[in-house]
């Protein structure tokens, strides 16, 4: 076996001593399985016979489980509405998520995203939610959830879906809190507030937010380099991860200016749904469990490689992603 795969082994190992803040939107996925045998007669769209339904948490709620997954100790802050959806979602999570962060907001409903799959393919996402900034009243009950249990956690994770939680003020409050604890905080990000995360030890967009943050139209080596480098030093972090889908990650680290190109490791890709939420959630938990940044990007991009292979918004599990290292590690 080789050292590599013996040292990711470790950091991995170590996961279950991490405890992990994920802040940020919180929605609920509903799925609605089914079949299509015919067209409908009333315009050219396939008629779905329903066979079942289920219910997994999305957005920040799904970062928290990946951390889960992954057997880290997670907890979730966020907003939900006093409604059905809230109360399932809450009830999707309270098993293996601390949910104590939650709050309830009675003039906002809960993020509800329906996705209809036939014959494992998404015929069509339909999305009922309202968007609007919490107001300070929530963003200090927040920052004060925070301020309580900051000494028994490793990292927070800020996960942007632009839905209202994120907010300038509560991102500074955070940064505060973190310098003095001296806590990794991480935000996997959403393309118009790029201009909120000044002073956070990592971001990881994708290639298509990295373009909009820089105005730099990733062609070719060169002008990922010049993106990387551009977001470095505009959002003043320590390093920043930009994930390419088929292309793999490049991570850019301010240290030393150095540059890490790391190739997907994704056998067959059946859906890309949450694969940016297991990204920031295996990278940040493998940070705050002894990992380098390299070491964290590769341990990442391994869960990333094992959620796209599944349909639907999945997880990877500790047991996967080890599986998957070391199977790799055999070639």
């Amino acid at each position: 076996m080789s050292i590599k795969y013996q040292r990711l082994s470790e950091i991995i190992t170590n996961f279950k001593k991490s405890k992990i803040f994920v802040i940020g939107d919180l929605i609920l996925d509903q799925f609605i399985w089914g079949d299509v045998s015919r067209i409908s007669p009333e315009a050219p769209v396939p008629v779905v016979h329903v066979e079942r339904e289920s219910f997994m948490p999305g957005g920040a709620a799904n970062v928290a489980t990946n951390v889960s997954a992954l057997k880290g100790k997670a907890a979730i802050i966020g907003v939900i509405g006093r409604d059905n959806w809230g109360k399932i979602l809450k009830s999707t999570l309270k098993r293996n998520v601390d949910i104590t962060g939650i709050f309830t907001d009675t003039k906002r409903k809960t993020s509800l995203k329906t996705r209809i799959v036939a014959r494992n393919q998404q015929v069509v996402r339909v999305d009922k939610e309202v968007i609007c900034q919490i107001n300070k009243v929530l963003s200090g009950k927040i920052i004060r959830h925070i301020k309580r249990n900051a000494r028994k956690i490793k990292a927070i994770i800020i996960e942007d879906y632009g839905k209202g939680v994120v907010n300038p003020y509560l991102i500074r409050e955070i940064v505060k809190v973190a310098k003095k604890r001296k806590i990794i905080v991480n935000v996997d990000p959403k393309e118009e507030h790029f201009s909120y995360y000044r002073g956070l030890t990592c971001i990881t967009p994708n290639q298509h937010e990295a373009e909009k943050a820089t105005g730099i139209k990733i062609q070719d080596t060169r002008s990922l380099l010049t993106a990387g480098r551009k977001l470095l030093k505009m959002i003043n972090a320590e390093a920043v991860l930009i994930t390419r889908g088929e292309q793999g990650m490049c991570l850019f680290r301010k240290k030393g200016n150095k540059i890490t190109h790391i190739p997907t490791k994704a056998q067959e890709v059946f859906d890309v749904s949450g694969a940016g939420d297991t990204v920031v959630g295996a990278f940040t938990l493998a940070l705050a469990s002894g990992a380098s940044f390299e070491e964290a990007a590769h341990i990442s991009n391994y869960a990333a490689g094992v959620v796209v292979g599944k349909v639907g918004v999945g997880c990877c599990s500790q047991k996967e992603l080890l599986d998957g290292i070391r199977q790799d590690n055999k070639k």
